[in-house]
């Protein structure tokens, strides 16, 4: 998306000379009065035919101070400043019998140079008061634009002069100021034959008129497609490609101006500029001393980008990129921005790609991601995407960082943010083959930090099937494990999102973890809910807390523990009614209900003491369904406590859940005063999960 820099008016408020001591110093009620009557006595002067020139260029130098402060234009508006000017605007040509019938300002002694003096004063007003917008339509409703145009005419008939250099750049000022950002006016100067005269003027015989002349043009080529037709028409690209080439930085910064907002949104324009020559020394620009030129070169070049692929082949083949990376180091917000535009449509073909990236272009592109510049980040970030397309670049990105970079930047708006998220779906789609294998041997790279970025990336860019070669076979999980026992707080919340992103990656979602393992294969009986605690065919009874719980001994089999109990030589093996310490009546009626159907409904509340049960009596389907329940109240406030409890009744799925549950929320965990201490203590079971969890979801092992 083409975003030209805005265009400059390059006004001042300050012409040479300044107020009186009663203009500027004067103060109180009666100041607004005092400079209105001022206004008024000088617009007499002025509509007076009694005026001799000496007064009337007195007059207009003092209206010029006036119409220096900005406060003052409604004044000067309102008391018909604008009027009086007109008729000092025309000129008369010497010794032409046309002027006869024209109505006389001055008398016949005044010289065409004293008339070029006032006419220059006149534009200079014109030029300040329409700096207001809301004043533009009303100064060329009473005719100032067709004298301004008869003033850019007098290069042509007059010998060049000094009064006439300034009455030329005064005119094509006034022209600059009014047209601003004003699509009707610029029109208009279209139709009362401007164009024409101020592309004439890109080759006249002083600079200062040539800056002016380019001036406005560069204003009036802004968003009018009638006025670039136009200037084109009149053959003004070349010679705006020679000023490009000026010693003067103010003159090819104007030229360079035109040019760009001539090409802006007219893509025929763009190869008619191309055509001229331009592309050589638009890049050469990159390197002025102009920060202006610089700026609008490097958006000039983005511009032409995206006409196709063998021009950004050209760009970069006539050395375009150096100087634009370079230009993304400085601390110019504007620079940085037009040049990441450029460097963003230059990144979207494979030839300049990889030269983007040899010339250093990674590291900058990487540091704007941080810019508090909406369109600098939006610029960088495309072209960190199109740098991504090539496989050899997707190694440096990652190197560079570039990977946590892009996902962890703050984006400003929602556009970038898509784009970010394409770069990085980008990257996991060339994190395979030989780019996986370039990365795997980074991991053994002597730089630390490098060995992190990189482990930290596969983490989230790897494809599962690719996880156990990375991270078991190549030690990744190693890598990842000491970054938990860094005192670096960062290194510790990369290393817990890494792990966390793992084993999403390996399971849909934690509760998988829980799933319930299918029912042995062995010849188990389950006698069914009608027998529960039923006196029927009973040949055993349980005393629990007081109560008695009828049951079967060919049921209990199920229970190693049960088992060994009528099994062996323990004194329950003949008894009919056993004592169970330690249980309450509903755990154990729970666990003899699983023990005759298989299946139980555990809620969260009872699932904790049943746990224990099950553990105790060594029922691991029923441990599995109680930590499927405890794990639905894993919280910030109980996690230690429940993977306590997962130690105590070797509660492994329980414990694994709590270790995610601890990776997930390292944020807020890592405040506490125990987290490190948690940490530390829990990391062999973190590798032995993770190493159980990558083996088995490799495919060999499947």
């Amino acid at each position: 998306m083409e975003n030209p820099h805005p265009e400059s008016r390059c006004l001042k408020r300050k012409p040479e000379g300044d107020l009186s001591q009663d203009q500027t110093d004067s103060k109180g009620p009666c100041l607004s009065s005092k400079i209105r009557k001022k206004v008024l006595r000088q617009v007499s002067l002025l509509n007076s035919t009694a005026s001799d020139c000496v007064t009337v260029k007195r007059v207009i130098y003092n209206l010029s101070v006036l119409a220096e402060k900005e406060d003052l234009a409604d004044t000067l508006i309102d008391c018909g400043v604008v009027h009086a000017l007109v008729k000092h605007l025309q000129l008369s040509d010497a010794g032409n019998d046309d002027d006869i019938n024209r109505d006389k300002c001055y008398d016949d002694e005044v010289t065409m140079h004293e008339q070029f003096e006032v006419a220059k004063g006149c534009s200079l007003i014109i030029e300040l008061l329409a700096i207001k917008q809301e004043h533009q339509d009303l100064i060329v409703g009473v005719g100032v634009l067709p004298c301004l145009v008869e003033s850019l005419k007098r290069h042509k008939i007059c010998t060049i002069s000094e009064p006439l250099v300034y009455l030329l750049k005064r005119a094509a000022d006034a022209i600059t100021s009014l047209a601003h950002e004003n699509d009707d006016i610029k029109t208009r100067v279209r139709r009362e034959g401007g164009i024409p005269l101020l592309v004439e003027l890109l080759e006249f015989n002083d600079v200062k008129v040539q800056r002016a002349a380019a001036r406005a043009l560069r204003t009036l080529a802004f968003k009018n497609d009638g006025n670039k037709n136009q200037i084109v028409e009149c053959n003004a690209l070349p010679t705006l490609v020679l000023m490009l080439g000026s010693e003067d930085p103010k003159l090819h910064s104007e030229a360079i101006g035109v040019i760009g907002n001539l090409v802006h949104s007219s893509p025929n324009i763009k190869k008619d500029v191309l055509l001229a020559g331009a592309l050589q020394p638009v890049i050469c620009l990159l390197s002025s001393c102009c920060s202006e030129s610089k700026r609008e070169a490097a958006l000039l070049l983005g511009q032409f980008a995206t006409i196709d692929s063998d021009c950004k082949v050209h760009i970069a083949q006539r050395g375009a990129i150096p100087p634009l990376v370079d230009m993304l180091k400085s601390s110019d917000a504007e620079l940085q921005e037009m040049s990441s535009f450029a460097l963003g449509r230059l990144a979207q073909d494979s030839h300049n790609q990889a030269g983007i990236v040899q010339s250093g272009g990674i590291e900058p592109l990487l540091k704007l991601l941080d810019s508090k510049t909406t369109l600098v980040q939006q610029n960088v970030v495309f072209a960190l995407y199109g740098l991504a397309d090539n496989e050899d670049n997707v190694v440096c990105i990652i190197k560079a960082d570039g990977f946590q970079r892009l996902k962890a930047a703050n984006f400003k708006n929602q556009q970038t943010v898509e784009c970010a998220m394409k770069a990085l779906k980008r990257l996991e789609e060339k994190t395979q083959g030989r780019v996986l294998k370039h990365l795997i041997r980074l991991m053994c790279y002597p730089e630390e930090k490098v060995q992190r970025r990189v482990v930290i990336a596969l983490a989230y860019l790897c494809s599962p099937r690719d996880s156990k070669t990375i991270f078991i076979d190549n030690r990744g999980l190693n890598l990842l494990l000491d970054m938990l026992k860094s005192t670096n707080v960062k290194q510790k919340g990369d290393a817990s999102a890494a792990l966390h992103r793992i084993a999403a990656k390996a399971h849909s979602s934690v509760v998988s973890l829980f799933e319930l393992p299918p029912r042995s294969p062995s010849l188990q009986m389950y006698l069914g809910e009608e027998y529960v605690n039923n006196s029927k065919l009973s040949d055993v009874t349980f005393l629990v807390e007081g109560r008695s719980f009828y049951a079967h001994r060919a049921c209990l089999v199920s229970s190693d523990i049960f088992r060994a109990m009528f099994d062996g030589s323990y004194r329950e093996r003949e008894a009919n009614n056993v004592l169970i310490p330690n249980i309450k009546w509903d755990v154990f009626e729970l666990m003899m209900r699983f023990i005759y159907t298989g299946s139980v409904d555990v809620s969260v509340d009872m699932a904790k003491d049943l746990l224990k049960a099950a553990d105790q009596y060594l029922l691991d389907g029923l441990k599995r369904i109680c930590e499927c329940a405890i794990v639905q109240e894993i919280s910030l406030e109980n996690v230690v406590q429940l993977y306590k409890m997962a130690e105590d009744f070797n509660a492994t799925s329980l414990g694994n859940a709590c270790i995610l549950f601890m990776l997930e929320k390292f944020d807020v965990l890592s405040r506490e005063p125990w987290y490190s201490t948690v940490i530390h203590h829990v990391l062999p079971n973190i590798s032995m999960f993770f190493s159980n969890l990558l083996a088995k979801s490799h495919p060999a092992d499947l």
